[in-house]
């Protein structure tokens, strides 16, 4: 609870005696002819008089409408006479709005308050005060702010310390110009005398001289039920003159609010007010439409009435999906603010009633749809005022922030004005002489219409004629119930605005020719402030409204100095705004001059926009050490994490001799190391300025380089930007595709957020489909030329093939496409051309040599369909220039047909085309026969056989100490086969000769033939020794052989119908290892325990492991031993417990054999 301590010495009691006043009843006597005039005065003002009668006293309260206005007697000089109609009293003078000047205007004339009035009362004067807020509230009126047991400092407040002399000076009635009654300031002694005093009753009271600062202890978290959503909103209790920046730290360190990129400060009357539907709807959709492409803070008073509930309403009516994203801070009196206790409290969660209990009070609500709250003490109860001074410093200070760390705009401010009241004049004043814009929402009313209609009669000399300036005199006294003076002091403010026209806009919503509101908020700040057109260029970036860049600031004959279009670029792509890239380059910027090794490196590095911190860890991978904070990424950490996530032989432009040399050479000057963590603010500047200097030769694809960029950055829209543009489309999405994939497999390694690994396996999907859609695209339109798509050699990507990178990147859909598989029969079957039975006339061919002068063959013109078919030439030179003479006299022939029929056609040459494939003579068929890849593969399989059969009967039968012939067969197919793994790991195309067996071990029949090879060889060492060691050479045979003979499902795998089989045996035992695990746990717990009770005085041997696992392993099989079951029926003297190996095999049986066996073979289907 929150008091405020009065000093006793402020107040001075007045002369009443006790005749006329009832210390018992504490109640007043006043005459009839008061209490008429009194209510005559209640009428005149539109008030409802209640009169309390007590006996023979009463006491008159007056109401005005909702407000209580409590009317009070005191500093009279007699007591009231026996005979009530004795006394007469007149009204000497009635002060609505006291003494008119703009520094007066407060909320008080919005809502058509009274300040005070006097009245006369016969010979002696008496004081009658009308107060305007007299409702109870509490407060200290601001804190320290703290959040939990933290309590950052410079946000203080203060405690109310003394009052005006001019008190209402009644025990409970009087009331304080903090707005309390005397009652509620605790620590008062009420045992004084009136004395009617000078000296400091003259004294004005105010907050900075008659409060005292000390801790919050309000604030929070808000809950506010609305149907069946909560939202939650964070507040803070704090005082009025708080240090702004403190305050901003809060919002940004403890409230976790991001920086705006633009502030909408909405300026409107208190109380309710209609607006039209058309012009409700242009409201709310223009307003949140703002706020949500700019990411902007929306600033109100935060009550529940007025232009604050229609900012909420449109919040709730068209942001429904997105509501918290949007921030909208409220900033209302503390001192209005109704169900005050149920905030107060240190770091609580408290459910709020959004509906007023007191339909008369003037206390109001919160608004549930502001999702962050600075309630503004000032010590007082129930008035307006000072937080427009705490929330104008926050808007200025908020104004000097930086949009972000590369501009040098700072955040813009714009006002929003609807309804309102002659304060909503004053704060148009203040706001646009400080150059700030006003977008003025014309038709809601009150203040804006009246704003609105000088600003439209204005002539071009800035002056009105003089029946206008008489008709908004008049549209102020009748608006406001101003007098004439008043009218006047408010009508040259008005003036005084229309000072600053250009920092003004009117939306209308009713013209024909309106604009949205959103674009008439953006265009003010446009017009109404003096930025430089790359200024107002990085303000669109920032907001990312791509309309307002095209309609007025990127249009025709505008004149740009150099290199601003290119920042303008960096700030795009560092804020990932894809459609202002998409225009700059429309504009005519040029990536390839504007993208080079410093710039790309900047974007790597960037911290603004959509960071991606998976990459620093990808880069710790790669280097195997862990990265400082200020470490900078380089392009050649950038090409380490390429080949890591492509994998296999895969070498990267970044990591390559001469992309090094080029980049050592372009930071020569620069003596630090690049990427040295120690230096990197070193080189940060350099790589600045160096962007800033005229720039080397940029990339050739600068579109790929941006891709892998998107893509390494995680964003996925600027990524699907750039695949749209540049060259190698297809390539490009298979990239993309790889990348994410692998990146998705790292997130999911790393135990990373589950959602990273689904968001990354969704990008890669997204461009895998891409790239089968191209594919598909290129194959209906031309078949050849999409064959060839996919095995042109690609410089950019490593030499690799389109094809090579989908089989590597484990592109299952794109490899099998019909195109794909053409395309792989065609390379498959070599210039052979068959369609039946290939693999039975194959075998035929290979065992009967002559059949091969009977098989048929492509011609060349068919070959020049095959990607390959560069690689065959013919080795004589006259056919080869005959088919070219053919060639070129067939092009002259179609070129003949389509001129027209006159010219004579060729015949020759037509036949010599059409008999081309039966020119091939038997020595050229014989060469292309065994080059072909499928007849390779079957004569490798057919020796591997032979191999196998032999090696089976080496094993087979007894083996002598000297090799026989069948087992030196064995021996040199398995010596030359190990030679030829060795020249695969040699041309391989990895550099390092490490990475090279690393890649070829990473297939898994080349590891399976590794482990084979390497046991034969220590069998063989072994057969040559004395009888010990040649019978375990011959026992490594046995074993070896098993796998070669698991070498055969290799073989299986090309063929359509066993592939898939053998792909699900190894999906299946990949699957089966935790069963199995699980299993073996079981079998273990178990096994010890049957074989400890059955043997407990076993010695020690490695006998006991088998014995643990032996019998256990064969019973899931279903040998139970039935025999062995209950050993004491056989033999009396069984060891003690035996009796329990039943219970516990019976329990083993039902869990491994029930459960964790059809555990597996549901798992399987």
């Amino acid at each position: 609870m929150i008091t405020a301590q009065h000093k006793k010495e402020h107040y001075k009691e007045q002369n009443l005696s006790s005749s006329w006043y009832n210390t018992e009843t504490q109640n007043i006597y006043v005459t009839e002819a008061l209490r008429l005039r009194i209510t005559e005065l209640g009428m005149q003002l539109g008030a409802i008089v209640l009169v309390q009668y007590n006996d023979d006293n009463w006491l008159p309260i007056v109401r005005l409408h909702a407000n209580i206005i409590s009317v009070l007697l005191w500093q009279c000089s007699k007591p009231p006479p026996r005979n009530r109609d004795q006394s007469s009293t007149t009204l000497k003078e009635m002060q609505l709005f006291g003494e008119f000047s703009a520094p007066s205007l407060g909320k008080e004339a919005d809502c058509g308050a009274l300040g005070s009035f006097e009245v006369e009362l016969g010979p002696g004067q008496s004081w009658v005060v009308a107060e305007r807020k007299p409702n109870p509230g509490s407060g200290r009126r601001g804190a320290h702010v703290s959040r939990g047991l933290r309590n950052p400092g410079g946000i203080e407040s203060r405690e109310v310390s003394g009052t005006r002399r001019n008190l209402l000076s009644l025990r409970l009635l009087w009331r304080c110009c903090c707005g309390r009654l005397i009652q509620e300031h605790h620590g008062l002694d009420y045992a004084w005398t009136l004395s009617a005093t000078g000296g400091e009753g003259d004294e004005q009271w105010s907050a900075e001289k008659h409060t005292v600062k000390s801790p919050t202890d309000t604030f929070g978290t808000i809950n506010f039920q609305d149907g069946e959503h909560i939202y939650q909103s964070k507040y803070i209790r704090t005082s009025w003159d708080t240090n702004s920046e403190h305050l901003l730290h809060l919002m940004l360190k403890e409230w976790n609010m991001e920086l705006p990129k633009l502030v909408i400060s909405v300026h409107g009357g208190i109380q309710n007010f209609k607006m039209s539907s058309n012009l409700k709807e242009a409201f709310s959709q223009g307003l949140v439409k703002a706020a949500e492409t700019t990411g902007a803070w929306i600033i109100t008073e935060g009550v529940n009435s007025g232009v604050s509930k229609h900012v909420g309403d449109a919040l709730k009516a068209h942001s429904s999906k997105c509501l918290r994203k949007i921030s909208t801070v409220g900033i209302p009196p503390w001192g209005v603010i109704e169900n005050q206790r149920e905030l107060v409290g240190r770091d609580v969660v408290c459910m709020y009633q959004t509906v007023g209990g007191n339909p008369f009070s003037k206390l109001t609500t919160l608004n549930s749809m502001h999702s962050h709250f600075i309630l503004c003490d000032d010590g007082t109860v129930g008035k307006y005022g000072n937080e427009e001074k705490l929330r104008r410093n926050l808007e200025k200070h908020l104004s000097m922030q930086k949009i972000h760390s590369c501009s040098r705009q700072g955040v813009p401010v714009v006002g929003l004005v609807v309804e309102g009241g002659p304060n909503v004049i004053l704060s148009v004043w203040e706001t646009v002489k400080n150059k700030e814009p006003v977008v003025v929402c014309e038709g809601t009313g009150r203040a804006a219409d009246l704003l609105a209609f000088t600003y439209k009669h204005l002539e071009d000399g800035g002056m009105l004629r003089p029946q206008v300036k008489e008709e908004i005199i008049c549209l102020v006294q009748s608006m406001f119930n101003f007098s004439l003076r008043q009218s006047k002091h408010l009508f040259q403010i008005l003036m005084d605005c229309m000072m600053h026209k250009d920092s003004i806009t009117i939306f209308d919503a009713d013209s024909e020719e309106h604009q949205d509101l959103d674009l008439a908020i953006l265009t003010a700040l446009l017009k109404g402030t003096s930025l430089s057109v790359s200024e107002q260029l990085n303000l669109a970036i920032a907001w990312d409204r791509v309309d307002i860049a095209k309609k007025h600031i990127l249009i025709y004959g505008q004149h740009w100095k150099p290199g601003v279009l290119e920042q303008a670029m960096l700030e795009a792509l560092v804020m990932d705004r894809v459609d202002f890239v998409k225009l700059l380059i429309e504009k005519g910027v040029n990536l390839h001059r504007f993208l080079t090794i410093p710039r790309l490196e900047d974007l790597y590095n960037t911290k603004q926009g959509p960071t991606n911190m998976f990459l620093r860890h990808l880069v710790q991978d790669v280097k195997q050490h862990t990265l400082l904070s200020s470490y900078r990424i380089t392009l050649i950490d950038i090409g380490l994490v390429i080949e890591y996530l492509i994998g296999g032989a895969y070498r990267s432009s970044y990591t390559r001799k001469n992309f090094r040399i080029l980049y050592n050479n372009l930071y020569r000057k620069n003596k630090d190391k690049p990427g040295d963590s120690h230096k990197s603010k070193k080189k940060s500047k350099d790589i600045h300025s160096l962007s800033e200097e005229p720039e080397p030769a940029g990339f050739v694809y600068p579109y790929n380089e941006l891709l892998v960029w998107a893509v390494l950055m995680k964003r996925q829209k600027m990524a699907m930007f750039f695949w749209q543009h540049g060259e190698e489309t297809t390539v490009k999405a298979v990239i993309a595709s790889i990348l994410y994939r692998a990146m998705a497999r790292e997130a999911k390694e790393s135990n990373m957020v589950d959602d990273t690994s689904e968001e990354l396996e969704n990008y890669s999907e997204q461009f895998g489909q891409l790239a089968l859609d191209v594919l598909e695209k290129a194959f209906k339109q031309n078949e050849p030329m999409a064959m060839k798509l996919l095995t042109y050699e690609l410089k950019n990507w490593s030499n690799f093939t389109c094809l090579k990178l989908a089989v590597s990147g484990g592109l299952r859909p794109f490899v099998s496409h019909s195109c794909t598989q053409m395309l792989l029969t065609d390379m498959w079957m070599g210039r052979l051309k068959m369609r039946k039975n290939s693999w039975l006339k194959i075998i035929i061919s290979i065992l009967l040599p002559p059949m091969i002068l009977t098989l048929e063959f492509k011609s060349k013109a068919e070959m020049s369909q095959v990607p390959q078919s560069q690689d065959f030439q013919f080795t004589w030179n006259n056919r080869e220039q005959d088919l070219s003479t053919t060639k070129e006299n067939a092009c002259a022939k179609n070129y003949d047909l389509e001129r027209g029929p006159d010219e004579k056609l060729d015949e020759n040459v037509h036949f010599d085309i059409r008999n081309g494939p039966q020119s091939l003579p038997w020595t050229r068929r014989v060469y292309e026969f065994y080059s072909a890849p499928f007849v390779k593969f079957w004569f490798y399989t057919m020796a591997y056989l032979a191999f196998l059969m032999l090696f089976t009967y080496t094993v087979l039968v007894e083996m002598q100490p000297e090799p026989i012939v069948q087992e030196w067969y064995v021996i040199i197919y398995i010596f030359t086969n190990a030679i030829e793994k060795v020249r695969e790991i040699c041309i391989s195309e990895p550099s390092k000769f490490t990475q090279k067996v690393k890649m070829w071990l990473s297939e898994y029949w080349n590891l399976i033939e590794a482990v084979a090879t390497v046991l034969f060889l220590v069998g063989f060492g072994l057969r040559w020794g004395s009888p010990p060691l040649h019978t375990v050479g011959r026992l490594i045979y046995c074993l070896d052989i098993i796998f070669w003979f698991s070498r055969l499902m290799d073989f299986f795998a090309v063929n359509q119908h066993a592939g898939p089989y053998v792909t699900m045996v190894a999906k299946m035992a990949a699957n089966m290892f935790y069963i199995v695990i699980m299993m073996a746990i079981v079998l273990l717990s178990f096994g010890v325990a049957r074989k400890a009770i059955l043997s407990p005085n076993e010695p020690p041997s490695w006998r006991l492991a088998r014995d643990i696992v032996f019998e256990p392993y064969w019973m899931m099989y279903g040998e139970v031993y039935a025999s062995d079951i209950d050993v004491c029926e056989s033999d009396p003297s069984c060891p003690p417990g035996s009796f329990l190996t039943p219970f516990l095999q019976a329990v083993y049986l039902f869990v491994q054999y029930i459960i964790m066996v059809n555990l597996l073979i549901a798992c399987f289907k």
